[in-house]
């Protein structure tokens, strides 16, 4: 089995209201790209796209030139974060209902519900994402309440249904990506009411199989619980996968409360780490997961995590590795950290430092043998 690279995809690159109000008029992630200062001698930082190309992802034909760039050099497919909050509150929805009604637009994709809350840096809420702490204007905001932002609502089986009835088209599109000739669908946080989750699907399943759809292929985020659907994939770089990874995080981020310092990693030993764990690996139903590079000093500043001393040399040769072992186990997608985070220094889109080389080594990696994908 030929095994295909599923790049993850960040819509948060077109202003929304909630975002002018939560970071600042006209706030997107190239806010926090743009202003980034080096937090060291030798540190690449701010990274500057090609040609300073700040595109805007609620145009039509920016989605058709990423499109059309990912095809070229073999990206098989976008998985695209989905921020459903409630039937009542959806965030950053344009590039996917773009692509959706765009169907000359040849790309796979597949939706990963990042289902949690969006909160303030200063909220105790559980399982909450504080976006932007470098932009989080916590001088001016009241430090009142809990903090959140954006609540996640699963609600009851009503509220379920309107949810399916918003993903059905695109279930349905022929360009979205199947397994087992059913809809794929990503759950991001199993911890976030696993029960419900569980429930949710079995009903979507069966609302699925009565639109004409053989049903609904389920895929978890791998995580310490355990918590899993029918298959899982592994989120890198620095998943969480155990719970000694989630309690070395938990001591780090407390430590930076007090004394805000660096996390640094070394690029060779994180992907030595995963080729280990894919060799030991006996589930056959996880895909693996796999990074070009990690830095999110652009989003935590001094807080920030980094991994040092990446070239698209090592990572060529360390994704192709993964590859050549998903395929002889037969597994049919990677998740690649990623297109376009560039808010984490994780981006195959060309920069003004490496221009192409990134997509080039995904490119001789499904060329290898003559493979041609997403055309």
């Amino acid at each position: 089995m030929k095994t295909k690279i599923i790049a993850n995809y960040l819509p948060q690159f077109h202003s929304i209201p909630q975002n002018d109000q939560w970071w600042g008029k006209g706030y997107t992630d190239w806010e926090a790209v743009k202003k980034c200062k080096p937090q060291f001698k030798g540190h690449n930082q701010p990274r500057i796209p090609l040609n300073s190309h700040y595109y805007a992802l609620d145009q039509v034909e920016e989605i058709r030139r990423q499109a059309n760039l990912a095809n070229e050099y073999g990206v098989y497919g976008f998985g695209i974060y989905h921020y459903w909050f409630s039937s009542k509150l959806m965030l950053l929805e344009k590039p996917a209902e773009i692509l959706l009604n765009t169907k000359d637009i040849n790309q796979h994709f597949i939706l990963i519900w990042d289902n949690g809350s969006w909160k303030r840096t200063w909220s105790n809420v559980k399982n909450g994402f504080d976006w932007a702490p470098e932009f989080d204007n916590k001088n001016n905001e009241s430090h009142e309440g809990n903090g959140l932002l954006a609540e996640l609502v699963y609600g009851d089986e009503k509220e379920w249904r309107i949810h399916f009835d918003y993903l059905l088209p695109f279930f349905k599109d022929e360009r979205y990506i199947k397994i087992d000739g059913k809809p794929a669908f990503v759950f991001y946080q199993m911890e976030n009411d696993y029960e419900t989750i569980v429930q949710m699907t079995k009903k979507w399943d069966e609302w699925a199989k009565n639109e004409g759809l053989k049903g609904i292929t389920f895929i978890s985020r791998k995580n310490p619980s355990n918590l899993s659907l029918e298959y899982q994939f592994t989120y890198e770089p620095l998943a969480r996968n155990t719970k000694k990874d989630l309690w070395t995080m938990r001591f780090k981020n407390v430590l930076n409360r007090f004394h805000p310092t660096l996390s640094l990693y070394d690029y060779d030993k994180v992907w030595k780490n995963i080729i280990k764990r894919a060799i030991n690996c006996k589930n056959q139903k996880e895909f693996y997961g796999a990074f070009v590079g990690f830095d999110d000093c652009p989003r935590r500043g001094a807080k920030g995590k980094i991994i040092m001393n990446q070239t698209p040399e090592k990572f060529e040769r360390y994704l192709k590795e993964l590859v050549e072992i998903s395929e002889q186990q037969n597994r049919e997608y990677i998740f690649l950290t990623a297109w376009n985070e560039w808010g984490e220094g994780a981006y195959l889109e060309p920069d003004e430092e490496n221009k192409y080389a990134y997509l080039e080594a995904i490119q001789n990696i499904v060329n290898r043998k003559g493979e041609t994908y997403g055309k």
